[in-house]
């Protein structure tokens, strides 16, 4: 008898296995809008010149400055520098005041684990819960739970108005969140909405989190790729550390500089004094070290590369910008072209949106027939990657929607 007999096989990752379906489909008119990456208008994936031209330059360097040596635990001190400027701004009294612990882990998956079990190691029962929007990223949950972190919904997408539930977002944190818990917030582009807080509904989320005495914890995946621009795209984030709130920002540079597979992300955390942000980092260290030791050096030296050079980064925004603005023209032709159909429906909730995805109301029923009979593969929830369409595909994008609507209506 095998010790493993008892052991079931795992269903597939709803996002792994559409892939993984597509993969398999053999149709020439098939399209992939599961997988959250760019995609270039031809369909293929995109490494930015920034990141070739700071690769050369490392290569280069092997032997000299660089090497392969093991990283430091916490990642190299420029890295945490450089990051900590992008996410908070390098005039943030925080930064200047050296308030803000910073880590290097792995990913904004990394960085989300590596702050639940600091969580749930140093801080007070309360903050043992986290209140997470309902829906949110699907491996959000699973990172808190497995970590013995509690995970709870707060109402954020309303089905009627495919916008933002925000009465039903602030009744719960102020009527039903335990004082002290956490609350995870998408810093921009929400996930897999595409809905963000205006303004001021930021700054009433931020007020009533502080009267709750909540955590934020904000998850920073799309910073520049949202709107193309950087400044825009981290104003929430500046605004919860304006306010004094001690507060988590997990970051990633998988998006917005194209380093998917190159696992670079950050923890900072916001602390109230210089001795607290020490204390607190030597903590984060004692969390990595038997986790995964160190993190991987190659795509933190690519980033503090870009970070670090004044031209450089000034080419970045430009790349990143044509990226953003990519997508956002893909939601205006997607949106017109629905309309000039007659499509039943509203649709002005696709150029509402922002970001890599758009939930588009499609339903359970539209999404199995869009993938059975058309070979577009999406996930059930109705969520599309826009990055996987293009000039050649959308129109029938188009087409097949209405044809599914139409259809699943009678």
């Amino acid at each position: 008898m095998s010790i493993f007999a008892s052991i079931l096989e795992a269903p597939a990752d709803p996002i792994l296995g559409t892939t993984t379906a597509f993969n398999n489909d053999l149709d020439s008119r098939k399209i992939n809008l599961g997988v959250g990456a760019y995609r270039t208008e031809e369909g293929k994936p995109y490494v930015l010149n920034v990141v070739r031209e700071a690769e050369e330059e490392l290569l280069k360097e092997l032997g000299t400055g660089n090497n392969k040596e093991y990283s430091t635990i916490d990642g190299p001190p420029e890295l945490k520098k450089y990051t900590r400027d992008l996410a908070f701004g390098a005039d943030a009294a925080c930064v200047a005041e050296d308030c803000v612990a910073s880590v290097q882990a792995l990913s904004g998956t990394g960085a989300l684990r590596v702050v639940a079990e600091f969580v749930r190691e140093h801080l007070p029962p309360a903050a043992h819960e986290i209140w997470v929007s309902d829906p949110t990223w699907g491996n959000h949950p699973t990172i808190f739970a497995k970590a013995g972190v509690t995970p709870k919904k707060y109402p954020y997408w309303d089905e009627s108005s495919r916008g933002l539930n925000f009465d039903g977002m602030i009744n719960a944190l102020k009527n039903q969140a335990t004082p002290g818990a956490m609350v995870l917030l998408h810093a921009c582009a929400h996930n897999p909405t595409g809905v963000d807080p205006t303004q001021e509904q930021w700054k009433q989320i931020a007020a009533v989190m502080q009267e709750k005495k909540l955590i934020p914890l904000m998850d920073n995946a799309y910073q520049g790729y949202a709107s193309g621009d950087l400044e825009k795209d981290a104003w929430a984030t500046r605004y919860f550390m304006q306010t004094g709130m001690e507060m988590f920002v997990c970051q990633s540079f998988a998006k917005n500089l194209g380093l998917y597979g190159e696992r670079i992300g950050m923890v900072h955390v916001v602390c109230a004094s210089a001795e607290q942000q020490r204390a607190v980092t030597s903590q984060l260290k004692m969390v990595i070290r038997p986790m995964y030791s160190s993190p991987p050096k190659h795509g933190a030296l690519l980033v503090a590369k870009i970070l670090g050079d004044a031209e450089r980064f000034g080419r970045w925004k430009v790349e990143l910008k044509s990226m953003a603005d990519r997508v956002l023209e893909v939601r205006d032709v997607l949106r017109k072209g629905l309309e000039a159909k007659d499509t039943p429906g509203t649709w002005n909730h696709i150029t509402d949106q922002i970001g890599m995805f758009s939930f588009t109301g499609l339903k359970p029923a539209e999404c199995e027939r869009l993938i059975s009979v058309h070979h577009i593969y999406l996930l059930k929830s109705g969520r599309i990657s826009l990055a996987g369409l293009n000039k050649a595909n959308v129109q029938y994008m188009i087409d097949s929607m209405d044809e599914v609507i139409r259809e699943c209506s009678k």
